[in-house]
């Protein structure tokens, strides 16, 4: 983020305004009349600036040369010239003032502008770490997706006994994110049918008790394997649910590094906003001080036009009073 210092056309205008009322002290010092004055003759003098802001600050001018006119006519020369005399020099105080308040103001202003720079840096340096870390939660979930995918393979050939493997195999490779789901909607399953399983060969079992021995013999050979179907569907759950917990372990620990990083980047932002609103503040008050500083070096001006014309004016009545006495 920029910031720009004075507007060039403000100063334009102000510079205008001042270099009106030079010309205009200046004219009537030459011997014209202050109500005689045009923008004509003002603009033949500065040439610069618009007609319309030289007839503003020339009518400004004219009044306040009527009422200082006026209060000349109220006081004695000598206390008029000494008023105007301070009142110049109380505004050359007052410029050097501003001029001293401003060169401060600026210098904070370049303070916080280079704070401002270096937040940015660090945001942009946070946003890379939570690209990064995203990155790698990718990885880890496409490397879970891997192993879901293999455990699904591998219940592929089981039997219909084992065929409880194979739905947890594909639920959990379907439903990624919600991994803790899936393991108890498996394990719900798997317990139904290990009951079914179990009652399936107890009816069988007792079928085959009423038979010769011939039937109980095959009977046991059946109960064998039976149980180590159930055997090896136990341990592939167990491999299962090993691997969804390792992952599951990956997958907190990279949430909460995520989490981590975005405080860490609402914390930077909001010094930032910080930052800015007091930038904001301080360019505000610049603003309003180079306001009147222009204020000011136009109240000069003005003092100093009178003061000429003042000068010019006191021996021309002195030369006219000895005239008439003689």
């Amino acid at each position: 983020m920029t910031f720009s210092g004075e507007n060039p056309s403000m100063s334009r205008i102000s510079d205008t305004r001042i270099r009106t009322r030079e010309a205009a002290a200046q004219l009537v010092t030459s011997g014209r009349l202050a109500h005689e004055l045009t923008v004509d003759l003002i603009y033949a003098e500065i040439r610069q600036g618009s007609r319309t802001t030289i007839n503003d600050e020339l009518k400004l001018w004219k009044d306040e040369q009527a009422r200082n006119d006026a209060l000349a006519a109220a006081l004695p020369p000598a206390v008029a010239n000494a008023m105007l005399s301070v009142w110049a020099l109380a505004v050359e105080q007052g410029e050097r003032v501003f001029a001293q308040r401003g060169d401060e103001l600026e210098a904070e202003a370049a303070a916080a502008i280079t704070r401002a720079g270096g937040l940015e840096t660090a945001r942009a340096e946070l946003q890379g770490e939570v690209r990064t870390v995203r990155s790698q939660l990718d990885d880890q979930q496409a490397r879970l997706a891997a192993v879901l995918a293999e455990h699904a393979q591998a219940q592929a050939g089981r039997d219909a006994a084992l065929r409880l493997a194979e739905a947890a195999a594909a639920e959990r490779d379907a439903v990624r994110a919600q991994s803790e789901q899936a393991l108890c909607d498996v394990r719900s399953t798997h317990l139904r049918e290990l009951e079914a399983l179990r009652a399936t060969h107890a009816e069988h079992e007792a079928a085959l008790r009423a038979e010769v021995e011939q039937a109980t013999v095959r009977l046991e050979g059946v109960q064998k394997r039976v149980m180590l179907q159930t055997e090896e569907a136990r341990d592939a759950q167990r491999r299962a649910e090993a691997a969804l917990s390792k992952t599951r372990q990956r997958n907190e620990q990279l949430v909460a590094d995520v989490q981590r990083i975005s405080a860490d980047a609402a914390e930077h932002r909001r010094l930032a906003e910080r930052h800015e609103k007091q930038l904001a503040s301080v360019m505000g008050e610049v603003r309003d001080l180079r306001r009147e500083r222009d204020a000011l070096a136009q109240q000069a001006a003005l003092l100093q036009g009178q003061l000429k014309v003042r000068g010019e004016a006191t021996p021309a009545r002195a030369t006219r009073r000895s005239r008439h006495e003689t």
